[in-house]
């Protein structure tokens, strides 16, 4: 691994260069696999985070935090889940999420996928007045 914190793709350079992953993308593929998971209602974030997304842009990173050490990658998610679903069998297709997604797309094997589920997160009860849409 370079000094600021890169990791290198392959032990060689081929002729062309050599490929350097941040390990931002790391996370924002992380976040992305695991919030597509169904039974994830909402990774975690900060206060800045939510302000922000409420501007427009949208943090896939949030709730994702990458580890670099000198001969692994570990990943540890914060989600919300929805009430009602298995939490072992959702943070289990979301640690196989995580990984096939960051496998396909830059070929790294994780050490660790670690989940960790802050908060479960409740259907939102209607308001007086709000009628609900025939299918």
């Amino acid at each position: 691994m370079s000094e600021n914190n890169l990791l290198q793709m392959g032990q060689t350079q081929n002729a062309l260069g050599r490929v350097e992953i941040a390990p931002e993308v790391i996370e924002v593929i992380a976040g992305i696999a695991a919030s597509e998971v169904d039974g994830v209602a909402s990774m975690r974030g900060n206060f800045a985070a939510g302000v922000v997304e409420k501007l427009g842009k949208k943090n896939h990173g949030k709730g994702v935090r990458v580890e670099l050490a000198e001969d692994s990658i570990k990943v540890d998610v914060y989600c919300f889940m929805k009430f009602g679903v298995s939490i072992p069998t959702v943070a289990q297709k979301v640690q196989d999420n995580i990984r096939q997604a960051l496998k396909n797309m830059t070929a790294l094997e994780l050490d660790e996928v670690n989940i960790h589920i802050v908060g479960v997160q409740f259907d939102t009860p209607k308001q007086e007045g709000e009628t609900i849409e025939p299918i």
